[in-house]
C-alpha cells in the first residue's frame, strides 16, 4: 500500500515560499531571488531608505546592488503572520538583519510586508516592503517561524 502524503495547506506554501526568499536573502544569490519573484512589470519593492521600485528589471536590480555591496547577511525573522485569500497572501514579520561589509557589521530591525500570488501552483513574490523600527518591537519575543 502506498504511504500517505499530507497536501501542505495554502498557508504552509506561503510559508515555504518565505522561507525562500530569506534563504535567497541569506545567500546573496541574485538567482535563487530570481525564483522567489514574479517577473511583471507591476510588482513592487521598498527597502529602508529606497525610493519605490516598480518591475522586475528595477527590483533584480536593487537586490544586485544589495547583493554585490555585502559580504555577508544575516535574517532572522519572528512574529510571522500569514493570510491567503485565494491567489493572494501575505506574510508580515520581524526581520532581525545584520550584513558584513569591510569587516563592519550592522544589526537592524525591520518590519517587513511579503506578498504573493499564486502563479501556475507556485506563490511567486510580487511585493516586498520594509521599514525599520525605532525601538523595542510590541511582541518581540514571539516564537520564530
Amino acid at each position: 500500500m502506498a504511504a500517505f502524503q499530507r497536501l501542505q495547506t495554502d498557508e504552509e506554501e506561503v510559508l515555504s515560499a518565505n522561507r525562500t526568499f530569506y534563504a535567497a536573502l541569506h545567500s546573496l544569490d541574485l538567482s535563487q531571488m530570481a525564483q522567489v519573484w514574479s517577473h511583471e512589470d507591476w510588482i513592487r519593492c521598498i527597502h529602508p531608505g529606497w525610493d519605490l521600485l516598480v518591475g522586475w528589471d528595477e527590483v533584480q536590480g536593487s537586490w544586485q546592488e544589495i547583493f554585490n555591496s555585502t559580504d555577508q547577511m544575516m535574517v532572522s525573522i519572528s512574529r510571522t503572520l500569514v493570510h491567503v485569500a485565494g491567489d493572494a497572501a501575505w506574510v508580515s514579520c520581524l526581520e532581525n538583519v545584520t550584513t558584513a561589509f569591510q569587516n563592519q557589521f550592522n544589526s537592524v530591525l525591520v518590519e517587513a510586508t511579503n506578498i504573493f500570488q499564486r502563479c501556475n501552483g507556485r506563490w511567486l513574490m510580487v511585493h516586498h516592503h520594509t521599514t525599520p523600527l525605532v525601538g523595542p518591537p510590541p511582541d518581540a519575543a514571539a516564537p520564530v517561524q
